[in-house]
């Protein structure tokens, strides 16, 4: 037992005074290691991005590997991950070589009827007094007047430099395509080499724990990406065979944006709809509005039958927190954080899922805020 000299009461009185300054010390040194977190992935926000879409792709490459390896039991992992790779380049070999010429040509004159039709909205819009009110509070960056607008102007701006950054080097896409292809083939042969480097980077107590949490994230990507990609599918062909009853021109290509721009939740719906609606208007107002009507089915199918489907193996993420996190994301990491925000949300939600206690009574809440009665609550 240590033996103190100073009198008994100085020693009651420096005690809370003790631990109070302990505490504003740990909490100094939470914000201090926050801070530097933030700071960093903001330094390294690009580096970031590919690191995280180099995992999603072995992350993909590994649960199709892991497939193959419950119908052929005799493969090596190693040998079904080569496999898979094989088969998905031919298979893009084969698109590209049975339809590459009619999608790119459809997509090259797209581009072009996108940029007139744009041109004579423009036009029709500056004919009017409430056309050009909306010309003037849209930004220039999506063909509005406005070059001094807000946030949504500022953000418009970041979109459009970062498009024409990316669209002006085509060795800067290129190069960062192969390498999240290359980093994730390596990633998908031989994860357990660099889960266990990562995880000796935690304290020995803690590393089961975050072992745990590596495990769900990943369990939670493969299962949110197979079913996306099934969603982008889906979405993708009744948006092109809609188009091609109504009339529309370029279906095809219209169809691939569709799908493709559906692997963003909820805003990835309007940029896919956007363009076909563009392209129904050249043909006449009726046109347009039942290209919209298309569209609105489409999404509340996919949004009430076939989400909630896919949904059942996957951490449902609520529409609010979609939204946030892709204008979070965004933010911070420009157009691939708009792009790779729901993974990372749903990969972040299941490490939280798995690391927190379920409430006891998850029907409480529920009662409190009104969204059902105590005679509801006793009939679930």
């Amino acid at each position: 037992m240590p033996i103190s000299f100073s009198d008994p009461k100085d020693r009651d009185e420096k005690e809370p005074r003790t631990r109070e300054l302990s505490r504003i010390a740990g909490l100094l040194r939470i914000a201090l290691a926050v801070t530097l977190i933030l700071l960093a992935v903001w330094l390294m926000k690009d580096v970031l991005a590919v690191v995280f879409a180099s995992a999603l792709m072995a992350v993909v490459l590994h649960g199709l590997a892991r497939m193959v390896r419950r119908h052929i039991t005799f493969i090596p992992y190693q040998a079904a991950v080569a496999l898979v790779t094989v088969i998905i380049l031919l298979a893009v070999a084969g698109l590209v070589w049975s339809s590459g010429p009619a999608i790119g040509d459809q997509f090259i004159r797209l581009k072009q009827a996108l940029v007139q039709q744009s041109g004579d909205l423009k036009s029709h819009l500056s004919g009017s007094t409430l056309g050009q009110m909306v010309l003037d509070h849209l930004p220039t960056a999506v063909g509005g007047n406005d070059a001094t607008s807000g946030s949504l102007g500022s953000l418009g701006s970041g979109l459009a430099g970062s498009v024409t950054g990316i669209l002006s080097s085509a060795f800067g896409v290129l190069g960062t395509l192969a390498v999240i292809l290359i980093a994730g083939l390596y990633f998908a042969l031989s994860p357990a080499i660099y889960i266990d480097g990562f995880l000796r980077l935690f304290p020995t107590q803690h590393r089961n724990a975050a072992r745990t949490l590596l495990m769900a994230a990943g369990t939670t990507l493969w299962a949110w990406t197979a079913g996306q990609a099934l969603d982008m599918l889906v979405v993708g062909i009744l948006s092109g065979i809609g188009l091609s009853l109504i009339g529309v021109p370029l279906a095809l290509a219209l169809g691939v944006v569709a799908g493709l721009c559906n692997f963003i939740p909820y805003i990835g719906a309007i940029l896919g709809a956007v363009p076909a609606i563009l392209l129904g208007l050249s043909m006449g107002t009726k046109e347009a509005l039942f290209v919209a009507i298309l569209y609105s089915v489409i999404q509340f199918f996919e949004g009430n039958v076939l989400a909630p489907l896919i949904q059942r193996r996957a951490v449902h993420m609520p529409p609010a927190v979609a939204i946030l996190s892709q204008t979070v994301f965004s933010t911070i990491l420009g157009i691939p954080g708009l792009i790779l925000a729901s993974p990372i949300t749903a990969a972040l939600l299941a490490m939280g899922d798995k690391a927190t206690a379920p409430l006891e009574d998850e029907d409480q809440t529920k009662r409190d805020v009104g969204e059902i009665s105590e005679t509801e609550a006793h009939k679930e």
